[in-house]
């Protein structure tokens, strides 16, 4: 189900964050997901505040609350 592959995908992410503050591109690349698939776990953790976010010069961060 696709609630399912978002809460993996959910695990995927807190797991490249768990070295510290990442770019949306290295956790997209770290964590081996497509766009969609990062947006919405990404989503799912931010519903649950479990990530905050940061924008530097345009970059968007993201890292562990």
């Amino acid at each position: 189900m696709l609630v399912d592959t978002i809460g993996i995908n959910a695990g995927l992410i807190w797991e490249a964050l768990g070295n510290g503050e990442l770019t949306i591109k290295e956790v997209k690349k770290a964590a081996k997901l497509t766009e969609k698939d990062l947006n919405l776990a990404l989503g799912w953790l931010a519903r649950e505040g479990k990530v905050n976010f940061n924008e530097i010069e345009k970059e968007l961060f993201v890292s562990l609350a």
